[in-house]
């Protein structure tokens, strides 16, 4: 088979020797005779690699005591409305910062739950940007998502506050370094930089749970999950089990200072070549670029056709744009070889060599 390119959103591309592992355990896990899929999330072998996980990313995130870590169902998506059950105070009220698809949505769902005020919003130039702004003093917590799929914007420093912040980590977690113990909750669907989709990681601090005066459905209320070491109920055991693999991979290929040395190659390499090639531009302004989601366009939509079928004859897959941006969107996640992103620059290259 050729080589394909995966710039996918997601799911994503990963390592290839967690797919060879995860495939192997679907076959025979830990020597049990039975595949992965169809042992107890009950035994001692499966209880094994959720304690592993979650003490992998206590690791790899340098966290302290007072954290603990889940693997839950139901993605970033149920983690909105989550998130507002488990901070926001009866009567309370909550910052948001709006800076695309998902942070707005987060948006929506805490409002079925209690008063928001979205304190920075970057709709105004179709969220191009990360804004700038201070959170007040007063709220509940403060919410944002670091970066923004569709976008391309991450933003480059948090912000810094006297309130909870929570954010929504879900295309960035593990990408970078980060001082992750600022954060009175962490929350990221495993699918872009982690592992399959399926599950969603919580990082709690466990000091800022149990203060909103509301009685919560037990599913709901992240003590529970924790009171029972992320197993209230059966967990998702294929994704926890290729999590646990990336995040090893993760851990021996030099933790987030290493994530963060290969991201900035490519991004730089990516980058360079779009503000040098003649033929596009970028839809975020370049204070707020991603590092994991390029978004750029041709600056002449006539010649779209032709650009399409020599980046798809390259082998590359998955660079379509979304339809809020359109263009092109080239999702350069951890497991992404750099080689993968020099073959993309080759071809925008041979593109301006052609028509430029």
């Amino acid at each position: 088979m050729s080589k394909i390119h995966n710039f996918s959103a997601g799911p994503c591309i990963l390592p290839q020797e967690v797919i060879e592992q995860s495939a192997a355990a679907i076959r025979e896990f830990d020597g049990m005779g039975l595949s992965l899929i169809e042992i107890s999330h009950r035994s001692k072998n499966f209880e094994r690699v959720m304690d592993e996980a979650r003490q992998l990313v206590k690791d790899i995130l340098n966290l302290e005591p007072r954290f603990e870590v889940l693997f839950l169902q139901g993605g970033a998506t149920l983690g909105f409305y989550t998130t507002a059950l488990n901070y926001l105070k009866e009567g309370g009220k909550a910052a948001y910062a709006n800076t695309g698809v998902w942070a707005a949505a987060a948006i929506k769902e805490a409002k079925l739950v209690g008063n928001v005020d979205v304190i920075a919003d970057s709709s105004d130039k179709n969220h191009s940007y990360i804004p700038s702004f201070e959170v007040p003093s007063g709220y509940d917590y403060f919410h944002f998502t670091s970066n923004n799929t569709i976008y391309g914007t991450q933003y480059q420093s948090y912000p810094k506050c006297d309130v909870p912040m929570v954010c929504d980590m879900s295309s960035d977690i593990f990408s970078k370094q980060f001082d992750a113990n600022q954060f009175a909750m962490i929350y990221a669907g495993a699918q872009k930089n982690m592992g399959p989709a399926g599950t969603v990681l919580y990082v709690i601090d466990t000091e800022q749970l149990g203060k909103t005066g509301r009685k919560l459905p037990t599913y709901m209320d992240l003590k529970a999950h924790i009171e029972k070491d992320s197993m209230y109920n059966t967990p998702p055991v294929f994704a926890v089990y290729a999590s646990m693999l990336t995040l090893r991979w993760i851990k021996n290929n030099g933790g987030l200072k290493g994530m963060e040395d290969r991201n900035r190659a490519k991004k730089d390499l990516f980058y360079n070549e779009l503000d040098r090639n003649s033929l596009f531009h970028g839809h975020s302004e370049p204070a707020s670029r991603s590092w994991m989601n390029p978004t750029f366009r041709l600056n002449d939509d006539s010649i779209a056709a032709e650009f399409d079928k020599l980046w798809k004859d390259a082998g590359i897959s998955g660079i379509a744009g979304h339809r809020s941006v359109g263009g092109y969107r080239a999702s350069m996640y951890n497991a992404l070889p750099i080689e993968s992103v020099q073959v993309l620059v080759d071809v925008m290259r041979e593109f301006e060599r052609c028509k430029g």
